[in-house]
């Protein structure tokens, strides 16, 4: 049997996956895709070719309530019969006898994660308008459901979404940070005083952005990945998150200067925009405040890994800190102010 990464023990997993898949023929492979401090992914394939995929989190000391498997395979297992593209569910295990934590099996999907803007810049060009439309439309298909329709009612509280974030990540950084930010605290206080009224509630992913998504090589979205944030509550801050990702600031620093959609032909923020507006009844004019509250966000966000890392924190994951918090922390929130003086 072969070697195995560390977070995989072959033969009790080898075992638990034959039970649920009865064609798969041992010995199987195992991979590791994405690692670092988030949830871990490993390729599994067997003798026949045959591919699946193994989410688990991350080892060491974590916090399980971080790194919910149950909770992700619910998620998609209740997309599947949707418009929203999701991988197959083979199975969860919380038996943590058999790999030291829990893990749940999904089918591989062909295609390729589209990263940074060699990737974007190396996509056909006649497609990238395809996939950026494909993309905001499988976003709009995802807040056009009605969680209790596939079982998420209950995923979490629906109400005052945009308030609970400013709360936790103002939180994060009063508790987890070893400087004074004062931008920071007066975005907060200003956030906080002009949330728009939130247009009922949906499934809001948490995290969408293009490289989150497994893009097909006919230009649509193949399967969207990276289900650990997802919730209940106000759609639009995921609306946000893709304009703050879409990389139009000439001046973005870090992981926010190398998103796949500065390449040519993704076109702008404001087209990802109109195409949302075509395929939602949700009005927008309030977008600019989401959008500052998501580059505040990101700043909290990157702080506290800076933090973690620069206090030895990050444990066996110290070498692959968050790309993150990489990001100026004074560039995010300068933009964040300029997007909320917009709103």
């Amino acid at each position: 049997m072969s070697t195995a990464p560390t977070g995989i023990n072959t033969e009790n997993v080898t075992a638990w996956l034959c039970q649920r898949v009865p064609h798969a023929a041992p010995p199987l492979s195992f991979e590791l895709i994405t690692g670092g401090a988030s949830n871990l992914t490993f390729r599994v394939a067997d003798q026949l070719g045959n591919r699946w995929v193994l989410r688990r989190p991350p080892t060491g000391h974590v916090l399980a309530s971080a790194h919910d498997m149950a909770r992700e395979h619910r998620i998609i297992a209740a997309l599947a019969d949707t418009s929203v593209p999701v991988p197959p569910t083979f199975g969860l295990c919380q038996d943590e006898s058999v790999n030291g934590a829990d893990f749940y099996l999904m089918g591989f999907v062909d295609g390729q994660i589209v990263f940074n803007y060699a990737d974007g810049n190396a996509y056909p060009e006649a497609l990238r308008p395809k996939l950026r439309d494909s993309l905001v439309d499988t976003l709009a298909d995802l807040h056009a459901i009605d969680p209790a329709t596939v079982g998420l009612g209950d995923l979490g509280r629906t109400e005052d979404y945009c308030g609970r974030q400013l709360r936790r990540w103002k939180r994060q950084i009063d508790e987890g940070s070893d400087r004074a930010l004062p931008l920071f605290q007066e975005l907060h206080a200003a956030l906080t005083d002009s949330v728009p009224p939130q247009q009922g509630a949906g499934i809001v992913h948490g995290d969408f952005r293009l490289d989150n998504c497994m893009a097909s090589s006919e230009g649509t979205i193949a399967a969207v990945l990276d289900w650990e944030l997802c919730t209940l509550g106000d759609v639009l801050a995921d609306l946000a998150g893709v304009v703050m990702w879409w990389g139009d600031d000439e001046n973005a620093q870090g992981r926010l200067a190398d998103v796949p959609t500065r390449a040519d032909g993704f076109g702008s923020s404001d087209e990802v925009i109109a195409r949302y507006a075509s395929r939602s009844d949700r009005d927008l004019t309030n977008l600019p405040w989401y959008v500052a509250f998501q580059h505040w966000r990101l700043a909290a966000i990157s702080e506290g890994v800076r933090f973690r890392y620069a206090h030895g924190a990050m444990g066996d994951q110290e070498g692959t800190a968050d790309e993150d918090a990489r990001i100026g922390i004074d560039y995010l929130l300068n933009s964040a102010e300029t997007w909320l003086g917009q709103s």
